[in-house]
């Protein structure tokens, strides 16, 4: 975790059109986006591993590998205890957003890992659409639910949260995800589970492919039936499979700076987000857990600006891009749409 994704000086030209951009982001997780403070002031109402001293977090937060990640993740996620937590956690994660002209944003949300902590199922719900509705009325920020399974909990974590998501079903969840490890945890394994969130009317967005080649991808497709692809980092390893992806528009979220933190990609120059977009595949910039990696969603669209080459025409296109991806409904899609046009327009004829 870093404080230097925020800068000490205002950022001046693409910097500038980016961080006064409306955007969406589709692939971000709630408990990751927590910022060095709400952190802190968890480590410090739960003292345990945790420093509470957003001073100490940088280097808590310098993963040697996913593996490292993950641990270091669910030590936060152990943090959240009870359901004002989860309340103060939802509000100021949406704060952060709208700090960033984030006008739309799917958050992942690992329901199982607060229930299995002892919050009841009911609880958490309502305390993260109190939060949702609040954020909505006060900061302009349009929030939307993906119930994820933690793949490494396994099967039992499965069955509990498509039975959240199936029974309960608050009004701001849209889709059923997969995250986790993909080393060691085959996605057809959950198929029952996504055939139950689909049959409720909930959208497939596993990940896939991240450190694992591009069978997952497959897996996900075939199995799981996604509509989109989290990562899918590995997928231009298989030509077939970006022939596949491309001929069905099927969207990849792509999270450079996170992929570097994980050791998914080595480098960020080896990062295969440019044969993506050569390929012509439907990519979407996001962040994941943004603070945890030292970034935020301006900070991904600039890396993406520098990878692609883009001008300001180009990072708008690859915002539309999340638009159209996102299971906003029509007429919203209609409005963000427009509304980044106008603000496209209005800077170049400035």
């Amino acid at each position: 975790m870093s404080d230097a994704v925020a800068p000490a000086v205002p950022p001046t030209g693409l910097e500038a059109f980016i961080a006064g951009m409306p955007k969406a982001e589709l692939h971000v997780h709630h408990v990751g986006s927590a910022s060095p403070q709400i952190v802190a002031e968890l480590a410090a109402r739960h003292p345990g591993k945790v420093p509470a001293d957003p001073a100490l977090l940088a280097d808590y937060f310098t993963f040697t590998d996913f593996a490292h990640f993950i641990e270091v993740y669910l030590s936060v996620v152990d943090l959240i205890r009870d359901e004002e937590d989860v309340r103060l956690l939802t509000y100021g994660v949406a704060r952060d957003m709208a700090a960033q002209n984030i006008r739309y944003a799917e958050l992942t949300v690992t329901p199982y890992s607060s229930t299995s902590r002892g919050i009841p199922d009911v609880a958490f719900v309502e305390a993260i659409e109190d939060a949702r509705k609040q954020a909505e009325a006060e900061l302009g920020v349009v929030l939307r639910w993906c119930f994820d399974i933690p793949g490494e909990a396994g099967l039992a974590s499965a069955e509990e949260t498509a039975r959240i998501a199936t029974q309960l079903q608050p009004e701001g969840l849209v889709s059923f995800g997969l995250g986790g490890p993909e080393i060691g945890v085959p996605r057809p394994q959950f198929k029952p589970y996504f055939d139950r969130a689909i049959a409720a009317g909930l959208h497939s967005v596993p990940h896939s492919g991240e450190t694992t080649g591009p069978q997952s991808v497959w897996d996900a497709l075939r199995d799981l039936r996604a509509e989109r692809i989290g990562h899918g980092t590995s997928s231009v390893r298989d030509p077939r499979l970006v022939d596949h992806l491309g001929e069905h528009r099927i969207p990849l979220e792509v999270c450079p700076t996170s992929n570097i933190a994980t050791r998914a990609v080595s480098a960020l120059e080896e990062h295969p987000i440019r044969q993506m977009a050569n390929a012509g595949l439907l990519i979407t910039v996001n962040s994941d857990d943004p603070p945890m990696f030292g970034t935020d969603l301006n900070t991904e669209y600039a890396v993406a600006a520098r990878l692609l080459d883009l001008d300001e025409a180009g990072v708008a296109a690859l915002a539309k891009n999340a638009v159209e991806a996102s299971f906003m409904d029509p007429a919203g899609k209609r409005r963000l749409t427009a509304e980044i046009d106008a603000y496209l327009a209005d800077r170049t004829s400035g």
